[in-house]
């Protein structure tokens, strides 16, 4: 569930919370080590949270576990299923439906996580921003993550088949498929398209949302699917810029390691276009009202600015703080919540446009 933005943002300002702080960096990076290597540091180094004065105990324990599935990721990833639960039963879904779907959505999107950390976990102790995570640390052996993000699939998988259906977990084992065997461990690190393809994953939440209402996949969660892959690289991307300095140490070749700022804007400015004007076709496709118009139009106008704002600059050569690529960062959370609140509102207080 949006597992190809598992090591972008976290929750957004207002309804998803801390979203920014995530890419706050580690105080101590970590030297250049191999994924063997990388459990003979000391257990306790670098953590941002240290065990409490006995030594550490079952808290400490759950904690750095819990850590391995990035819980404030998941939260954004659940922001795009809900929605569309409304927007396909046209109304407000069961809540046990609901619940169950976030549950195993959670689950899942926990154990992709979980397992991105096991293979990442040498790149991971060369970045400064990753620096912290349980792996690299070794408060959590290799094994026991892989054994835990195992165990988070195989819960979810029959999760959601048992209590939603079995399309809904059949998709999001295809998503964690996905961003575990192609994002992960044959795009990142070969291609600067990286995010572009395996961000796939992260397009799925909408489709298992909507197969969960109706057992069925249509046109309109297939228009969201697309709105939120042409999302993914501006949201990603000037998260790139920010860091690209920790990227490069770690040989992944993102976009903004490999080209000139000024490329790398004018590709986010590209897809923030076909972004909005994707999200705008759901209009006569879903049959929307003013209520989803109106946050599409606004939200988007502000994304597409900010957009070529980050052009801009990156043209003018501006330096980081003249840049701000985590402006359109930010922003971009607060988009995805804007434009999936119309999603949620509008069937309930439907407006319709003229036709």
């Amino acid at each position: 569930m949006l597992w190809g933005r598992a090591e972008a943002g976290d929750r957004a300002p207002s309804a998803l919370g801390a979203a920014a702080r995530l890419v706050a960096p580690a105080p101590h990076p970590h030297p250049r080590l191999s994924k063997d290597a990388v459990t003979a540091l000391d257990p306790r180094a670098g953590l941002s949270a240290t065990p409490g004065p006995g030594g550490g105990g079952w808290g400490f324990v759950v904690g750095q576990y819990l850590a391995l599935t990035k819980p404030r990721i998941i939260e954004l990833l659940l922001i795009t299923t809900v929605p569309v639960m409304f927007l396909a039963g046209r109304g407000v879904p069961s809540l046990w439906l609901v619940i169950a779907t976030l549950v195993g959505g959670a689950l899942s999107a926990g154990a992709a996580n979980t397992l991105n950390c096991y293979v990442d976990r040498d790149i991971d102790a060369m970045m400064q921003r990753t620096s912290n995570r349980p792996l690299v640390t070794g408060t959590v052996t290799p094994r026991a993550a892989l054994v835990f993000g195992g165990v988070l699939a195989l819960v979810s998988t029959l999760w959601l088949g048992l209590f939603v259906n079995w399309l809904s977990s059949g998709l999001a084992f295809a998503a964690l498929a996905f961003y575990i065997g192609v994002y992960t461990l044959l795009l990142k690190r070969r291609t600067s398209q990286n995010i572009v393809w395996g961000g796939a994953a992260g397009c799925m939440p909408v489709l298992i949302g909507w197969s969960a209402v109706t057992g069925s996949v249509s046109w309109s969660a297939l228009i969201l699917f697309m709105v939120i892959f042409f999302w993914t690289p501006p949201h990603y991307w000037p998260l790139s810029m920010k860091f690209k300095d920790d990227y490069a140490a770690a040989h992944v070749p993102m976009l903004p390691v490999v080209e000139r700022f000024p490329v790398v804007a004018r590709q986010v400015v590209a897809y923030s276009w076909a972004m909005v004007i994707t999200s705008l076709t759901l209009v006569p496709v879903a049959r929307m009202g003013w209520v989803y118009l109106v946050a599409a139009l606004v939200a988007g106008v502000l994304f597409v600015t900010e957009a070529h704002r980050l052009l801009r600059h990156a043209k003018l050569g501006s330096g980081p703080a003249v840049l701000k690529p985590m402006r359109l960062f930010h922003f971009s959370i607060t988009y995805l919540t804007i434009l999936f609140v119309g999603v949620a509102i509008d069937p309930l207080v439907h407006l319709p446009i003229p036709h």
